[in-house]
């Protein structure tokens, strides 16, 4: 009897000190101390193998380090761990896309996504999923790609409607397409949701451009002036509106 209370009583202390390496290793953790919290979360690792936002939080850290091959295998065993633990899954999606796993990464995405059906959407999730969607557009658009990067901005603009920048760049590939009315579409929503965001504008002055009408445009490129006077993109086109209204072949 008194072997097995003492037994307890160990177990309880070595509990204890479990607990409080944890709660040191979270702190440093959320104050960006990483090395502090790896030494304490390699600590707790060793005695307790089984905590999955351990793993996920040394996965962040070796990310942090640019070690994205240890920072996948620590995501994955969080994953492992915990299957249902979104954030983990979410850096494992951004690891495999820093990786170029893109379909391993669209694949964690699908069963993210079937998972999460019927359940109110994670805006801070969905935000992260739409911006890792416009960097596999754009790794797709850097090797010619556009009808996959199209496709990628697409998946993005429907997570996060409201991100114009990313809206705008889809514009700007349909654009480049020769959609221009699809184009113009995502524009018009991107001014209209606001006047101020002058990137919208100036590729929306593009087109019209392209499209011939010069004074349009040159009216939407002093808009953007008035709101950002030096804007050098403007400055740019708006020459060139001159140069159009002048030619009368244009």
């Amino acid at each position: 009897m008194a072997k097995r209370g003492f037994g307890g009583t160990v177990a309880r202390a070595m509990d204890e000190h479990l607990k409080q390496l944890l709660a040191l290793a979270r702190q440093h953790f959320e104050q960006n101390e990483y090395d502090k919290a790896e030494y304490l979360l390699r600590q707790v690792v060793e005695q307790n193998d089984r905590f999955a936002d351990v793993y996920n939080m040394l996965g962040v850290i070796a990310h942090s380090n640019g070690d994205f091959e240890r920072a996948q295998k620590h995501f994955e065993r969080a994953v492992e761990l915990s299957p249902s633990y979104t954030e983990a899954r979410l850096n494992l999606m951004v690891v495999y896309n820093d990786l170029g796993r893109y379909d391993a990464a669209r694949g964690l995405y699908a069963a993210l996504r079937d998972t999460g059906a019927g359940h109110a959407p994670d805006t801070f999730a969905m935000g992260r999923i739409a911006n890792m969607h416009a960097e596999i557009a754009q790794a797709y658009s850097d090797i010619g790609r556009v009808g996959d990067a199209t496709r990628e901005l697409e998946l993005a603009v429907a997570l996060r409607p409201t991100f114009l920048d990313l809206r705008t760049k889809l514009a700007v590939l349909y654009r480049d397409s020769g959609d221009l009315n699809r184009a113009k579409e995502h524009l018009r929503i991107a001014k209209e949701t606001d006047p101020k965001f002058v990137q919208a504008r100036v590729a929306f002055a593009s087109i019209l451009l392209q499209e011939g009408q010069a004074a349009q445009a040159r009216r939407e490129l002093e808009e953007v002036l008035q709101i950002s006077p030096n804007h050098k993109i403007a400055q740019m086109y708006l020459r060139t509106t001159k140069i159009a209204e002048a030619s009368p072949r244009f």
